[in-house]
């Protein structure tokens, strides 16, 4: 039934009167979080969430449930209240189906909607109690949401997820099984081609693959000392790194190398001025010191005029020989850059004075370097040298000098 005249103006007062107070607590709040510090802003982050944003998240999605059951959003042009909810209230399709789903589901499941609006349980927790009841139906879940609730409490989303997963595999192990065997095939792994010197990957992987991943890239990315990469940086080296080190096959380093070809002229590998980009095999160029610092340690092969491809006759004298390789490895133990210390297995063999000017592949010539020192050192011009027990290094000049210290 349509609202008289003045009740809908009375409603509209409420609305107004309400917003304004919305708006001037927000300010409150803006303000504050601009003038506490430390424990206190602590404090106010959690008062933001349980007092502020989850309890209006549980009245949004009170709200939605009863705007989708009017059908007003037609009276805009929408054609579903999703679609409206992303025209009107700037939500992604995703968010705006699971703000639709999540008002459905706490209808028939009042304890969680009374937890929600509270604000003892957060956004993320809700979600999830949401999409278990979409998955084996609300019925289920009311004879244990008490259970499910104190989880919930004491979890973090994350965590709290393998308890939903666990109740829905108790509830129905042969939903629990499809749902699996579709996100297996939802599997893929794309390596976008080279651009402006980025290759873009992306993909998904089911629960089973993407714990392998994270297990294999945990043991390469611990922070080490005065290690300014980001979190992402890290993720990044470290699958680089495990990728280099599964196809070698030797715990040494001395295995055989990942088939990474590099094609470049010999004025490039030289370092004149005017001298072509190395080309990768697999698309893309790379700079001359980057060609300088992969034939630090690798084996090189000519193309001769005739097209044929033939080893250097002194190729072993830069190639780095596994007896060498293996007594630089117990001499350095690690990366010899001050200060650095990654493992041997993160490390290439670098020529102090490189082979093209006359460095011999010896170990009093080598030195164990990690992939980002090597790269600084090539491709970032810092030069590192060696004096009795200690080892210097030198930036160029536009980077201030920074570290001298002794090796451990």
């Amino acid at each position: 039934m349509a609202a008289s005249g003045s009740a809908l103006e009375l409603i509209n007062s409420r609305v107004r009167a309400a917003a304004q107070h919305l708006q001037a607590a927000v300010k409150g709040v803006a303000e504050c979080v601009h003038g506490a510090e430390g424990s206190e802003l602590g404090e106010l982050l959690i008062l933001i969430r349980e007092a502020g944003i989850d309890p209006l998240e549980a009245a949004f999605a009170a709200g939605v449930r009863r705007f989708d059951r009017s059908g007003e959003y037609a009276a805009d042009g929408a054609l579903s209240v999703t679609a409206w909810l992303k025209w009107k209230c700037k939500l992604s399709g995703g968010a705006a189906a699971e703000r639709v789903e999540i008002g459905k589901q706490l209808e028939r499941l009042p304890k969680t909607e009374e937890a929600f609006a509270r604000g003892d349980l957060g956004y993320q927790h809700v979600a999830v109690i949401a999409r278990t009841a979409e998955n084996v139906g609300a019925a289920a879940v009311r004879t244990e949401e008490r259970s499910l609730l104190e989880a919930a409490l004491k979890m973090d989303p994350g965590q709290f997820m393998t308890v939903a997963k666990n109740f829905e595999h108790r509830v129905d192990a042969g939903a629990a099984l499809a749902e699996a065997n579709r996100a297996y095939q939802r599997r893929y792994l794309q390596v976008g081609d080279p651009k402006d010197g980025i290759v873009r990957i992306d993909g998904l992987l089911d629960t089973e693959g993407g714990a392998t991943v994270r297990a294999a890239l945990a043991a390469q990315m611990k922070p080490i000392k005065e290690d300014d990469r980001t979190h992402g940086q890290r993720c990044a080296d470290a699958l680089v790194e495990v990728c280099r080190q599964r196809s070698g096959g030797r715990h040494d380093s001395s295995g055989t190398r990942p088939q990474l070809i590099i094609r470049a002229s010999l004025d490039t590998l030289a370092g004149i001025p005017g001298a072509p980009a190395g080309e990768l095999e697999g698309g893309g160029t790379v700079p001359a010191e980057t060609v300088q610092r992969y034939a630090c340690d690798t084996a090189l092969i000519r193309m001769t005029g005739r097209t044929e491809l033939e080893h250097e006759r002194n190729h072993i004298s830069r190639t780095i020989p596994a007896s060498t390789r293996r007594a630089l490895e117990e001499r350095d133990r690690r990366c010899v850059w001050p200060g650095c210390g990654r493992p041997a297995v993160w490390c290439d063999g670098h020529h102090l004075v490189w082979w093209t000017r006359g460095g011999e592949t010896t170990l009093p010539n080598l030195a164990l370097l990690c992939r980002p020192h090597h790269r600084m050192v090539h491709e970032g011009g810092w030069s590192l040298q060696r004096r009795k027990e200690q080892w210097l290094v030198q930036p160029p000049a536009e980077v201030p000098v920074r570290v001298v210290a002794r090796r451990e």
